[in-house]
């Protein structure tokens, strides 16, 4: 079926349902970033495979919402799909809610699959849909009903994450969490905390999965009340070795899908849980008379904070990582380009020299490989067949990470293939000036993302250029590549950037039609000074790759700014060159010459 029959047979099913709208999130029942196949119902609609994005089906128009980071993308997917895009924050384009308010009645029923939206949204769109009497159904999976060959949900086994890794047994941490619960609530505690999360549950249990592809996580919840620690996961899943431990350790192993039915009989006087990441059926199983409190994940404040044992890992892993960036650009610069390389072999190749290195388990996210036009799209994932062949000129732009059992790297450069543009190699440095910007930071305790974000914008904005995505997200360990709580864009989060934290800073230009530039570097937050003012923050880079220097316009570098690039290409040329054979070390040398 092509996507205007899709529609249409869903159309047919919210008759028989009484239906007016119907709503197709991107999520899964955990609010996953990303999600394995079978959760994959937006993509499978519409046609518009990005990580994000809304699809809305009325009787008689359909329409897909999603941010900056996909317009372009989403205006070619969408393209003879009769599905109209509305960019989200863009003036002149309704919200997904304004749009169904506008033209909606009272009494019409809008219906949306309740695991896929979090408590959060639900209340929102409930409250806002309330004002004109029009209903909110979460009982029907339709989509479901039209989806042939639908695939199953995953069922690898999940394993142990060492304690040579994880730095803390899953005992103490849950001793942590446990501890945190008494102080909740103006320190009269709580009595249950419900996790929806699944990378905060993989840190929390030290286990990891294959359920959504690149990222180690399992589908499951946990509850933990003052007398259980509770896992809800499937039980083909565990390893009976791996079972054995986690009983041993307290926990109390239930089936996945039981956690409604559990929760529908919760005696406990109170829980809490995250809005943003527990879905609308979960919550509506709650017994009214049950206090429920909303709170970020505990998890997450905890697991953002690395210990000593992750951040000396999370070192050897980037090392290894940046082996394999020197590999591939001595491959990619040196090769002549005749062969034919497309955007996809070359990802393949990077993943290629990454697997080489220890404790490798795979990518981190789908690499972003894109050349010349193809770079103004923030999340372009070449294709197998059809996608773009290599020349000797323009910039070639490589986002992409790997997955170690010590670590998840995130690293972004961008290559000069041959000759330039004056405006290409001003944008280059632009970016180049802002990402030095924000890594040579100084900030006081408590500063927050937003404060710090102007840094690597102010060399673009004053030539007139904006990125409309953030500067910089957290990382997880061995986990997510995208994790909060911390983050630094211009979106007001009130989350300080604090001492022990993994945060990328990645500044950009994309013009449509033309080219993309982003370097992004992954920096850990130390301790500066501590003066009578208060103690003081900066960032130490631990991304060990060379920035490439053929683009680069020197004269619009500062003395301080030439400094920092120097001092960066020292520190990879020291961390790198013992791991590599005399002809890369030789080659490392020419990539990181002072200027």
């Amino acid at each position: 079926m092509n996507t205007k029959e899709k529609i249409n047979q869903l159309r047919a099913e919210m008759i028989k349902e009484g239906m007016d709208y119907y709503i197709v999130p991107s999520g899964d029942p955990h609010q996953s970033e990303y999600v394995c196949d079978h959760f994959k119902g937006r993509a499978y609609m519409s046609g518009f495979t990005g990580s994000a994005g809304t699809l809305v089906i009325s009787k008689s128009q359909a329409g897909l919402w999603t941010d900056g980071r996909y317009f372009i993308m989403a205006d070619q997917e969408l393209q003879g799909s009769g599905i109209e895009l509305f960019k989200m924050d863009t003036e002149g384009y309704p919200s997904l809610k304004s749009w169904i308010y506008n033209q909606g009645a009272p009494g019409q029923v809008i219906g949306v699959d309740g695991r896929l939206i979090s408590t959060k949204t639900y209340k929102d769109y409930k409250d806002f849909f309330d004002k004109k009497n029009m209903v909110l159904s979460l009982d029907h999976d339709l989509v479901d009903r039209i989806w042939s060959g639908r695939p199953s949900l995953p069922s690898d086994p999940i394993y142990d994450h060492d304690l040579s890794f994880s730095g803390m047994s899953r005992k103490d941490k849950i001793s942590q969490v446990k501890k945190k619960m008494k102080t909740l609530v103006n320190d009269r505690g709580v009595e249950g905390y419900l996790i929806s999360s699944l990378d905060d549950l993989a840190w929390l249990f030290n286990i990891r999965g294959s359920d959504i592809l690149d990222t180690p996580v399992a589908l499951s919840y946990g509850l933990i009340t003052d007398s259980t620690v509770e896992l809800y996961i499937d039980l083909k899943k565990i390893p009976s070795d791996l079972k054995e431990d986690l009983i041993k350790d307290g926990l109390v192993i239930n089936a996945y899908e039981s956690i409604e039915d559990r929760l529908s009989a919760y005696e406990e006087n109170s829980i809490c849980f995250d809005p943003n990441r527990v879905n609308a059926l979960l919550y509506s199983a709650l017994p009214e008379a049950v206090e429920k409190i909303e709170i970020r994940d505990i998890t997450t404040d905890l697991k953002a904070i690395k210990n000593q044992v992750e951040i000396s890992n999370y070192e050897n892993a980037q090392v290894r990582d940046g082996v394999a960036m020197v590999k591939f650009i001595h491959w990619l610069k040196q090769h002549k380009l005749e062969d034919g390389i497309t955007e996809y072999g070359a990802a393949e190749k990077l993943e290629y020299f990454r697997s080489q290195g220890d404790n490798y388990k795979g990518k981190s996210f789908e690499s972003i490989a894109a050349y010349l036009e193809n770079a103004a799209m923030m999340h372009y994932h070449p294709k197998k067949v059809g996608s773009k062949v290599l020349e000797k000129k323009g910039l070639f732009l490589m986002d992409s990470g790997g997955q170690y059992l010590d670590g998840t790297t995130d690293i972004t450069r961008t290559f000069q293939m041959g000759p330039l543009t004056d405006e290409e190699r001003r944008d280059y440095t632009l970016v180049l000036k802002g990402h030095i910007s924000l890594c040579k930071a100084k900030f006081l305790k408590g500063t927050l993302g937003l404060q710090l974000d102007i840094l690597a914008r102010q060399p673009l904005w004053e030539a007139g250029i904006d990125y409309k995505c953030g500067t910089g997200h957290g990382l997880g360990y061995f986990l997510g590549v995208h994790e909060g709580p911390q983050s630094i864009s211009t979106r007001l989060i009130h989350v300080a950037i604090e001492e022990g934290m993994i945060t990328t800073i990645e500044p950009g230009v994309y013009k449509e039609g033309s080219h993309g530039i982003r370097i992004e570097n992954t920096v850990l937050t130390v301790k500066d000074q501590k003066t009578p003012s208060g103690q003081f923050l900066k960032f130490k880079t631990v991304s060990y790759c060379p920035i490439d220097l053929e683009p680069v316009m020197v004269e619009l570098l500062s003395e301080s700014e030439r400094q920092w690039l120097n001092d960066y290409h020292q520190m990879v040329y020291a961390k790198l060159e013992v791991h590599l054979k005399q002809d890369l070390k030789t080659y490392l040398k020419t990539l990181t010459k002072a200027i």
